[in-house]
């Protein structure tokens, strides 16, 4: 994957740079206080809504809290909860799961790399890319490029670990609060991380590319949700994105 510098998040001026003389514990916690920012208080309301919803569908506060502590990804945990609750089978539910984890792939192969430090161990990377889904993405992109290399895997950690809180006691919460949430709300709430994931998009974009990638997932996603379920999202990134990269390199020639 070719990174442009130009689309990279601006260096931090030196009143920025809260990273000096920082520990790596006053690194992590630094990280985990995403948790109470904007990202963090969006993830947890999407939780609350899984939990609502997992409460309906018949599923122990144990079991819903388990599947959002290890499948840290609601697109994943909403298929399994919707396959379980219909009466599917466990292996079907898990295809299902890994198909709609397809999509964090590339995620994680953008992201690795601003990983890589003095500081980073094998272990490190394992914890890291289990917290890699849609807003610690996000935030690592937005956040990573600004620090230097020793501290970015504890920083990211603290992200993920900070956003996985949230979202236990999100879905805790919305799990107890059930009875008083009608479904349809809990509902809604489990949109408001894509739509977070879209909104910085668009905020982040710099490049051409980056804003003909939106337009062109934004066509093609209905459509190829319709056709190919299961596969829309993995076809949209791809179609998208050569569409984005080609489309961008012929108007920079033109």
């Amino acid at each position: 994957m070719i990174i442009d510098d130009d689309s990279l998040p601006p260096q931090p001026a030196p009143e920025e740079a809260w990273w000096r003389g920082a520990s790596r514990a006053a690194v992590f916690r630094r990280g985990m206080m995403v948790a109470f920012s904007v990202p963090g208080l969006i993830l947890l309301a999407s939780a609350g809504g899984f939990g609502a919803l997992a409460n309906d569908a018949g599923f122990s506060l144990a079991n819903a809290v388990f599947m959002m502590g290890v499948f840290f990804a609601l697109p994943g945990q909403v298929v399994m909860l919707d396959q379980m609750a219909r009466g599917g089978s466990l292996a079907g539910g898990a295809l299902a799961v890994a198909l709609t984890g397809i999509r964090l792939l590339p995620m994680s192969v953008a992201l690795m790399p601003y990983l890589k430090g003095p500081r980073a161990t094998r272990l490190g990377y394992i914890i890291a890319a289990h917290f890699i889904a849609v807003t610690a993405w996000m935030e690592g992109w937005r956040r990573l490029p600004r620090i230097p290399a020793e501290h970015r895997i504890d920083h990211f950690i603290g992200i993920g670990t900070g956003l996985v809180a949230a979202t236990l006691f999100g879905t805790t919460a919305g799990f107890l609060a059930a009875g008083a949430v009608p479904s349809f709300i809990a509902a809604v709430l489990l949109f408001l991380t894509p739509v977070y994931f879209l909104v910085s998009l668009i905020a982040t974009s710099s490049g051409l590319s980056d804003r003909l990638a939106i337009v062109a997932g934004a066509m093609l996603g209905p459509p190829l949700y319709i056709m190919v379920p299961g596969l829309d999202l993995l076809l949209t990134g791809l179609i998208g994105g050569t569409i984005a990269h080609f489309g961008a390199r012929a108007w920079d020639k033109s």
